[in-house]
């Protein structure tokens, strides 16, 4: 059992060779990394949907660098301790993965725990779970959106969630009886000195109230230091990272391309709920 199901019929998803097959025998092929493409052309709404390979490369540059190593082994550590409450089939989802960064984390946490877990991904860039199938073979990674998970219902055991969109209801949907959603935002002093270097008039980061519709709040963590980047190219980087570089002007993008070193606030809210079925 693999844990996807068909995006067509919504049927099981069974490995057979190199392809992954539904009872009605839908086929969809697994790449040369391992990942397979499960987002229907309908909900792509483009050619390229999710990051690009530029996004994928600037992201990778900078996380590889181990800036937010903290989090990612904090991360981990929730997620291996949830997974190792369910005694019969542990099966972890991240939802938005991305390039693999943080499910490369648990996977490393899970094999060092000494468990069996089933590890999937999904993530609307096929650059980005191409990248992901190549870090972390021990997972299965499929092109997919989170707000129609090709993932069976009271399949996970845990859902991981950081940056990314979050759908409660489908999450809600794959999650077991007493799984537990895990999700990362960021707090309010998040970067706050990158702004203060940017923009005339930088603001905090808003946190919205914790409550999620269906799932009992367990607490929240905070995770928390100061980084130093020590060149221009780790700067901007960083900054590519954020919504923030979307709306940012010609004025203030020159501010940010004249830095060439700076220290600023990681800080992390990782949030925990446990489903309530």
């Amino acid at each position: 059992m693999t844990g996807f199901c068909c995006p067509i019929c919504g049927g099981a998803l069974e490995q057979e060779g190199r392809s992954l097959l539904c009872e009605k025998r839908h086929c969809f092929d697994l790449a040369r990394s391992g990942y397979v493409h499960l987002l229907p052309a309908h909900l792509a709404r483009s050619k390229e949907p999710g990051d690009n390979k530029q996004m994928v490369r600037t992201r990778t540059a900078f996380l590889d660098k181990g800036y937010y190593a903290p989090l990612r082994e904090k991360l981990a550590e929730k997620a291996a301790g949830f997974l190792a409450e369910d005694r019969e089939e542990p099966a972890l989802l991240d939802a938005g993965c991305g390039e693999g960064y943080y499910m490369a984390g648990i996977a490393g946490a899970v094999q060092s725990a000494g468990m069996k877990a089933r590890l999937l991904g999904i993530d609307l860039s096929k650059t980005a779970v191409d990248h992901a199938a190549r870090r972390v073979p021990s997972a299965l990674f499929g092109v997919g959106s989170i707000f129609r998970l090709p993932v069976q219902s009271d399949f996970c055991t845990v859902v991981t969630e950081v940056f990314a969109p979050c759908c409660p209801e489908e999450f809600y949907r794959v999650l077991k009886k007493n799984g537990v959603f895990l999700q990362v935002i960021p707090s309010e002093e998040h970067l706050f000195e990158l702004k203060q270097a940017v923009y005339a008039h930088p603001y905090k980061n808003e946190v919205k109230p914790y409550e999620q519709e269906g799932f009992r709040f367990l607490g929240a963590e905070r995770v928390k230091r100061k980084i130093r980047l020590e060149s221009g190219e780790d700067i901007r980087n960083l900054f590519r990272m954020t919504p923030y570089s979307y709306k940012t002007s010609v004025e203030d993008t020159a501010r940010l391309e004249s830095l060439e070193r700076l220290e600023t606030t990681a800080s992390f809210e990782l949030l925990a709920y446990r489903v309530e079925k």
